[in-house]
């Protein structure tokens, strides 16, 4: 059952939402409410939506009109999977009672103006596999809690474009992440807790913090394909083990501190210049040739 409400148009959509109820003879298996793409559309969103209890996938997308924060009735939906709220003009914090929502799958906060801390009690969300709270205006550290996500399936995680600070927690280096997403956030210290050879993460994004580590020791990911460290202060040499990850598509460390030769080997030569430029002292092709001492 889809109780799919974009064609009701701007003047009628939250409203009817509001009204929609199951039906006393019907035992639906799965419901999906879906709003999106309407710039006309204004108001809140519906505290009435909790009086459906079998929906699995509730989507208000793109709707720039749609103001205020989520409603507290949203923990009554005890069957929701999918909970993709992107796009819109929420704001308020990221309510920590969405974690009694357990049967979650993909939480979808981005692209909204909700502030203050993330709230620890989301790693509680024991089915999570994606988490996105990309583009918004949080504050604050990491929790160290995210670090107790399933060791073997935690969830990809999307904190990217927000004012987040501090350091990292070394917690957050125990979960095998698949996807991880820090970038365009004011984090400092060490982030090589996210790397290591053995992990089957793909992609990493640290990229535009205030990140400072030795790199030269690190082994990156040899399932990745995308490594972004550009805009930190991370220093040392690149390890000649980049080598080693034969599918890397994006790998970016320009705008640190970075000395030494450029690894030589079928990977490195993937990238252009673009990729190594602004460290301190690195050379090697695609950069110029090392100075003889």
């Amino acid at each position: 059952m889809i109780y799919d409400l974009f064609h009701f148009g701007h003047a009628h959509a939250l409203e009817q939402a509001k009204k929609l109820r199951p039906s006393s003879r019907s035992t639906p298996t799965s419901a999906s409410l879906r709003v999106f793409a309407d710039d006309k559309l204004n108001g809140t969103l519906p505290s009435a939506i909790a009086d459906l209890p079998f929906l699995q996938t509730l989507l208000f997308h793109k709707l720039p009109n749609l103001v205020g924060g989520i409603p507290p009735s949203f923990t009554k939906l005890r069957k929701l999977s999918i909970l993709l709220l992107s796009s819109n003009s929420l704001s308020g914090p990221v309510p920590s009672f969405l974690s009694q929502i357990q049967s979650l799958t993909d939480l979808d906060l981005s692209f909204n103006k909700f502030s203050g801390s993330i709230p620890p009690s989301l790693s509680n969300l024991p089915n999570l596999l994606a988490l996105h709270l990309d583009r918004n205006m949080l504050t604050g550290t990491i929790p160290d809690e995210f670090g107790k996500f399933p060791t073997d399936s935690p969830p990809d995680l999307y904190l990217s474009h927000n004012s987040l600070s501090g350091p990292i927690p070394a917690s957050l280096g125990d979960p095998k992440w698949g996807v991880i997403d820090l970038s365009r956030n004011e984090l400092t210290g060490d982030a090589s807790v996210l790397f290591g050879a053995a992990k089957p993460t793909t992609q990493i994004d640290i990229s535009r913090n205030r990140f400072g580590f030795d790199l030269t020791g690190v082994t990156f990911p040899v399932n990745s394909t995308a490594l972004d460290m550009n805009h930190n202060m991370i220093y040392g040499e690149i390890p000649a083990q980049i080598n080693a990850v034969g599918g890397l598509v994006l790998f970016n460390v320009s705008y640190n501190r970075l000395c030494g030769e450029i690894p030589s080997g079928s990977v490195t030569a993937k990238f252009d210049e673009y990729s190594y430029l602004h460290n301190k002292c690195l050379c090697g092709a695609p950069l110029p040739a090392c100075k003889s001492d």
